[in-house]
């Protein structure tokens, strides 16, 4: 755990008040109604009333089974927990199927909130356990300076407690939950931020929990993609090839190695010799991200491979195991919400390539949230991503580079790279891409050291295509095609 001052005062009350303490047994599931994200959230209009959101974490989507100082990516991101885990036992109290259990530490916020006007806390003594106390506490630095917030709490309850707290700082804000004597056990759950305006969070599930590089024995079933109403249609705007189609896949036996796979999700290049696409293409719209569906996790093979020609290698959910590689989405996970086809057409093994773990779970997971945010600010991305090259490096330092898996069958990328083509919401969209629109293209290479800061990879479009041998945006004109290649973005 990082050192902070813990700075204390009693005028503190008058900046966060307790407004309310009541008992409680349920609370509403996490909503947004911001444009932010939630099960009823729409993108946030423009103008002079800020738009209130209501973000809610709820720790189902975290695993952490022991104690030990780790930090953990949740729905709101990413939170630091000392002497805590995530409880999924009988004795602990939670309103789904996990809770936070605090022994002796604090669990904290990695990322600031802003436009905060409330925030709400659950909470209750674990099992059988004595009563203890608990402290909130305030940073408006980013986490440099903690103070507490108005008195130490008692945990009596088996049942659990609702306290609000009522916010009236302007700025970003982050809080911490820190046991404040004793080794008695809380758990703490549904922690609610209310506010106006922008947060300036991306919520959602990560794409790839560590989870993806242990060893799992058995592989799931295989699989084909269940194409319901919310996919983007076949052509026009929305459609997932619309900027055009860079490799000039085909769906034809003739080549195998660079297969157009349409999903109706996305639309990718699948390489049998690989076994892993080349690229993926898709559209993402507020419409994609509605999180109507919670992340599936149902990774499988795709059955479809089968009837394409059944001496393909069809990677199964188990392929990656012990691998020391994430199973990598192209599409992701989180940009395909609106239902349960939806998602689970991102969990096919076809989706899939292995990804250094920090690539994916920082540098990656950083981009998806950024271009998910550009979304509920107003705007539509045509996103497409690929890989290429041999030899990444993941996190099992010992076999240093390493160039398949899976038994020789799966290719480990030495680069994994994107591009997105960022414009306001609205129709017609070939004709709307002008010089002026947003490009970003972001090469990185396949190794577990990687920076976080998915700004220090951006390159060109040209550079791509010089990478890959790949043509992009062939659907524009060719002089427009030569402008938005050659723009470097500035990461902003």
């Amino acid at each position: 755990m990082n050192l902070r001052k813990l700075l204390t005062y009693a005028a503190f009350a008058t900046v966060i008040t307790v407004v309310g303490c009541k008992k409680s047994n349920t609370t509403p599931p996490p909503t947004d109604t911001t444009g932010t994200k939630g099960n009823n959230g729409n993108p946030g209009n423009t103008g002079t009333t800020p738009t209130p959101y209501t973000i809610t974490e709820d720790f189902e989507s975290g695993v952490k089974t022991a104690y030990a100082a780790a930090n953990v990516t949740l729905y709101t991101g990413s939170w630091s927990f000392n002497d805590a885990l995530i409880g999924t036992l009988a004795a602990d109290v939670k309103s789904g199927t996990k809770s936070v259990r605090l022994r002796t530490g604090d669990i904290h916020m990695n990322f600031d909130i802003a436009g905060l006007k409330t925030l709400v806390i659950k909470h209750a003594k674990y099992g059988t356990d004595a009563n203890s106390t608990w402290q909130l506490l305030m940073s408006t630095d980013g986490g440099t300076n903690y103070t507490q917030v108005g008195s130490d709490i008692n945990e009596t309850s088996t049942t659990f407690v609702t306290d609000s707290f009522k916010v009236t700082v302007t700025g970003k804000v982050r809080f911490e939950i820190k046991k404040a004597v004793g080794t008695t056990r809380v758990n703490i759950d549904d922690i609610t931020f209310k506010g106006t305006g922008d947060p300036g969070i991306s919520v959602g599930v990560p794409d790839t929990p560590p989870a993806d590089t242990t060893a799992t024995t058995t592989a799931t079933g295989a699989r084909g993609v269940t194409v319901g109403a919310d996919a983007p249609p076949a052509s026009g705007d929305n459609s997932n090839l619309l900027l055009g189609n860079p490799s000039d896949a085909l769906a034809t036996l003739a080549s195998p190695n660079n297969y157009l796979l349409n999903q109706s999700y996305y639309v990718e290049s699948y390489s049998n010799g690989r076994a892993e696409p080349n690229w993926v293409s898709w559209h993402l719209d507020a419409s994609n991200c509605t999180n109507a569906t919670a992340r599936l996790d149902n990774f499988a093979a795709f059955s479809g491979l089968a009837s394409i020609d059944p001496t393909w290698f069809a990677v199964q959910s188990n392929s990656y195991s012990g691998s020391g590689f994430d199973r990598g989405h192209n599409c992701p996970s989180a940009d395909r919400t609106s239902s349960v086809n939806a998602n689970s057409a991102t969990f096919l093994m076809t989706n899939m390539i292995p990804q250094a773990p920090q690539n994916n779970q920082q540098t990656w997971a950083n981009l998806e949230n950024y271009l998910r945010d550009q979304v509920f600010a107003g705007n539509e991305v045509y996103i497409i991503m690929g890989s290429y090259g041999i030899g990444g490096i993941g996190s099992i330092t010992a076999n240093g580079t390493v160039n398949t898996i899976a038994g020789g069958k799966v290719t480990v990328p030495s680069n994994v790279w994107k591009i997105a083509v960022i414009l306001p919401t609205g129709t017609g969209d070939l004709a709307r891409i002008t010089e002026s629109t947003r490009v970003i293209a972001v090469n990185t290479p396949n190794i577990n050291t990687i920076n976080s800061d998915w700004k220090n990879y951006i390159v060109t479009v040209n550079d791509i295509e010089t990478a890959t041998g790949y043509k992009f945006f062939t659907a524009l004109s060719a002089s427009l095609q030569t402008s938005l290649k050659a723009k470097r973005d500035a990461g902003n």
